[in-house]
This record gives structure tokens, C-alpha cells and sequence, in this order.
């Protein structure tokens, strides 16, 4: 029974072919080119760069899938919320001894 959404037939239907080793390396590398441009433009959350880091963006675009794409721009805006937090408790740390 091909409408309940649990069934074989809808599963094999939705099923998604995942990335392989080499698919995965250069989704990687291109995010880690894209990321390594923002970061020397000073740019925290990716896609806000407007035309800098254009090439670098357009090969992240097409190598990796758009969900890994929002997976590792908001976890790039977590780590930079994070460093900056530790950075204040760091320092508040230091001022009470």
C-alpha cells in the first residue's frame, strides 16, 4: 500500500543517494576556501559578502548539498558567538582574582 507514508514504496520513492568519500572531500575544501574569504574580508555570516568571495561561494554552492550549506553557515555564526562568550568570561574571570 503505496499511501501510507511509512511504506516500502514511498520510502524507496523519498529515498536520496548519499554524497560519496570524494563528493564529501570537496564539499569540504570548497567551504574551507569560502569560509578562509570571509574570513579575511572580515565577514561573519556567510552570504552577506555581497560580491566578495564570489568564485569561492559559487563552488561551495555546487559542491555541497544545500542542507550541509545551511548546516555549516549557522554552525560558522554559533563558533563566532561562542569565542566571543568565552572571550567575556575569560576576561571576567581574570578581573575577579
Amino acid at each position: 500500500m503505496g499511501w501510507w507514508p511509512f511504506s516500502k514504496a514511498a520510502a524507496a520513492s523519498e529515498e536520496s543517494i548519499s554524497p560519496t568519500r570524494h563528493e564529501r572531500q570537496k564539499c569540504w575544501e570548497s567551504r574551507d576556501a569560502y569560509f578562509e574569504c570571509l574570513d579575511g574580508v572580515g565577514i561573519i555570516n556567510a552570504g552577506t559578502e555581497g560580491k566578495l568571495c564570489s568564485v569561492e561561494n559559487r563552488a561551495y554552492q555546487s559542491t555541497c548539498a544545500q542542507s550541509w550549506i545551511t548546516y555549516f553557515n549557522e554552525r560558522r555564526k554559533l563558533a563566532f558567538a561562542q569565542k566571543d562568550m568565552l572571550a567575556q568570561a575569560n576576561a571576567q574571570n581574570a578581573s575577579k582574582r
